[in-house]
């Protein structure tokens, strides 16, 4: 995938996210500016080269990552290694002047099929480079399952790790689904999951809480 900064016009951001209407109470209204996302880099077997992408939505409040290749999977025509898959995204996240944000929720859904006695997780870790506060939750689902899953990851306001102001410091983003067999056959059936919404594509939605920064 070409590495690029991307700010969309409200047209093209709008349909592909539809509205963002989510604040945290107690958090600033976001600025009137856009903000830009570098993707500076995106590894993992979970997003293979070209396999991801970023965009912003038009109010500021929120951005999704899109994946096209992100599914972990167990038992008949499944790989040693295709139990867990991660993708890390290392963002560079250019925020109006006076301004500071932090991730105050997160939106994953997917579709899993999963045997009885299988399970699925669904993990995502959360830090600033260089920063030793860092926010990871786990989702877990047990079959037998087949449907679509979502599971959102909530933040308090006053346990929010923000960025620090004045200073432009990476945003990562580690998320990974694993499968596990557990009580199920793997050798004459399987199950797996995957970020996948119904139209085919896997999104995931990152909303953003704001602040303004103390005066210099």
């Amino acid at each position: 995938m070409t590495l690029r900064a991307i700010a969309l016009s409200g047209v093209a951001a709008a349909s592909l996210l539809g509205p963002h209407t989510w604040e945290p109470d107690g958090a600033t209204p976001p600025p009137p500016d856009r903000i830009v996302i570098d993707v500076a880099t995106v590894n993992g077997s979970g997003c293979p080269a070209g396999t991801a992408a970023v965009a912003v939505s038009p109010d500021n409040e929120a951005f999704t990552v899109t994946y096209s290749a992100y599914v972990a999977q167990v038992g008949v025509g499944s790989k040693p290694t295709d139990f867990r898959k991660n993708c890390q995204l290392n963002l560079n996240v250019h925020v109006p002047q006076g301004f500071t944000y932090a991730i105050a929720s997160a939106d994953y859904r997917g579709f899993a099929h999963l045997e009885r006695g299988a399970t699925g997780v669904e993990k995502a870790n959360y830090y600033f480079q260089g920063s030793p506060d860092t926010s990871a939750i786990t989702h877990t689902f047990r079959g037998s399952l087949d449907d679509n899953w979502q599971a959102t990851d909530s933040v308090d306001v006053a346990a929010l790790v923000w960025a620090p102001c004045g200073e432009l410091r990476n945003f990562n983003i580690n998320t990974e689904l694993r499968v596990a067999a557990g009580t199920s056959d793997p050798s004459r059936t399987t199950s797996f999951m995957t970020m996948d919404s119904t139209d085919g594509s896997i999104k995931t939605t990152y909303h953003l809480a704001w602040k303004e920064c103390p005066a210099a």
